[in-house]
């Protein structure tokens, strides 16, 4: 659901592919869409191959409620932590938190499922839609919110997805799909009645209520603006080494949104 002010009502000349997030780093590499949002860390290990679009992603400003590690002990009992399969960049951003904290934790992977992810271990990390199920379910489990807790570390936002596509995509596509989804942020960002739809799409999806909503879509940022891309940096920096500047494929500053046809996006 954190795309959903970008993927809401979208025309129906495009075709959307829906994956988990580490899944679409995949189908961007095969180039099975113009564009895609993707974990920042695979766009760390993949960056020779793709171009970051300039934007848009999906990052928050401390609290972002839906990228969770739930446990029923705290954070320093934990010895076995299960990580899930569906995004890059909470896990490493999760070691890299607890490393910090010279915390002694040995990790298991599997699927994104709560119940079995507990029976087995004492901390669960998870992500997107399953997190804020989780929250909604076990509210008194919830030890630690990432993005929440980057921000206590570096007074700067987390970046936890990127929209990028491969470097040999023909630029005019891929600029016509990013004018696309910028056209229903921007509606989103200034139309009472467009969030309001989006907040209901969403709740057609989940069993979330509408309130939750609107306070997830305020948790949940889409835009990327120059802290949020300052963020961006640092983490790629302290966790991957990667010091050199952010660098996106284009600079869109004064960019005309305008909608124009195109074929095929990842969500």
């Amino acid at each position: 659901m954190n795309c959903d002010p970008l993927y809401h009502d979208l025309d129906s000349r495009w075709n959307v592919l829906s994956a988990p997030p580490s899944w679409l780093t995949g189908h961007i590499l095969r180039q099975d869409c113009i564009l895609a949002p993707i974990p920042a860390a695979d766009y760390a290990k993949h960056k020779s191959e793709l171009m970051l679009i300039p934007d848009i992603g999906i990052g928050s400003a401390g609290t972002v409620g839906s990228v969770l590690l739930f446990g029923e002990m705290p954070i320093e009992a934990m010895k076995k932590i299960a990580l899930p399969t569906d995004s890059a960049t909470s896990v490493s951003l999760l070691k890299y938190l607890l490393k910090e904290r010279d915390l002694d934790v040995s990790y298991t992977t599997q699927g994104p499922d709560y119940e079995l992810m507990m029976e087995s271990s004492d901390g669960a990390l998870l992500i997107g839609d399953r997190a804020l199920e989780a929250a909604k379910n076990h509210p008194e489990n919830i030890r630690l919110d990432l993005g929440e807790a980057w921000m206590e570390r570096t007074g700067l936002p987390m970046v936890f997805g990127v929209f990028v596509a491969r470097k040999d995509t023909p630029l005019d596509a891929v600029q016509s799909a990013h004018q696309t989804l910028l056209l229903g942020l921007k509606e989103f960002e200034t139309s009472t009645q467009k969030r309001h739809d989006v907040i209901q799409w969403a709740m057609e999806k989940s069993d979330l209520s509408f309130e939750r909503l609107d306070q997830y879509f305020g948790e949940v940022f889409n835009r990327l603006d120059p802290v949020h891309i300052e963020g961006l940096s640092v983490y790629l920096q302290h966790v991957f080494g990667i010091n050199k500047p952010v660098e996106f494929a284009w600079d869109s500053s004064g960019y005309d949104v305008e909608l124009e046809q195109i074929e095929t996006v990842g969500s």
